[in-house]
């Protein structure tokens, strides 16, 4: 039997009855085509996945009982920081989804130098709501019972003024291999330009501020596949995936 994941807004309460949102909703009975009786698992951001059954389900409106709580979603190893310079359409999209798959704890979008995409006000606001959507669809796919928070998008040097502990700063041209560097305390900060990279001085400005460039290998990746190299050798190195 295939397990269902959906995303709610909502305090969940075992025996509790909820009408699940518009986009949960929806998604259960335009896409997945449930119906009355189904089971499926909730979750809302507190650790825990929601056993439960639909009791009612018509065209975009669903009823739900919470039937039972499961053990809580443990703490990562290492605390995982994204800093993302913004790209374009699907693009960033990918990025954004394999980054949550691949357990990032927060991501930070940036504009830099070199972005191509210029977005402001209300453009800006329905981007990061679409890109929100993203990292809940992501969530419900890989089974994770936290979401990441998406922070609100920055130009890059107001973000690095703000960033005082440093990180790892993603450059093809480093010397230095990121399996060089010493295993992180906890948490650990990743730092990758958009398209066409960060402008020297921006990288130069970075490693002031505490960034260590490194280098992943020979090749000079994609902007949307960076961020899963360098997560993946990240989790692989000190992270879960060693569990």
């Amino acid at each position: 039997m295939r397990d269902i994941r959906l995303y709610t807004q909502q305090p969940l309460k075992v025996g509790a009855c909820i009408e699940l949102e518009s986009r949960p909703a929806k998604h259960a009975t335009q896409v997945l085509r449930l119906g009355s009786g189904e089971p499926l698992t909730l979750f809302n951001g507190d650790g825990q996945d929601y056993s439960a059954k639909i009791e009612a389900s018509t065209r975009g409106q669903v009823s739900v009982h919470i039937l039972s709580v499961g053990t809580p979603e443990p703490p990562p190893p290492l605390v995982i920081h994204l800093a993302l310079g913004v790209s374009r359409g699907e693009r960033m999209d990918l990025a954004l989804q394999k980054a949550v798959e691949l357990g990032v704890s927060s991501i930070q979008p940036l504009f830099a130098s070199r972005t191509l995409v210029r977005l402001s006000g209300d453009r800006l606001a329905k981007r990061a709501q679409h890109w929100q959507g993203v990292i809940i669809a992501a969530c419900e796919q890989s089974g994770r019972r936290r979401l990441p928070p998406l922070m609100p998008a920055l130009a890059l040097l107001d973000w690095l003024k703000q960033e005082q502990s440093g990180g790892i700063l993603l450059h093809h041209e480093a010397v230095r291999p990121i399996t060089e560097l010493p295993p992180p305390a906890g948490h650990l900060r990743l730092l990758i330009g958009p398209e066409g990279g960060l402008e020297p001085a921006e990288r130069e400005y970075a490693q002031a501020q505490g960034f260590s460039a490194v280098r992943l290998g020979p090749r000079v990746l994609r902007t949307e596949t960076a961020p899963l190299a360098a997560i993946a050798t990240i989790q692989a190195l000190w992270g879960d995936f060693r569990d």
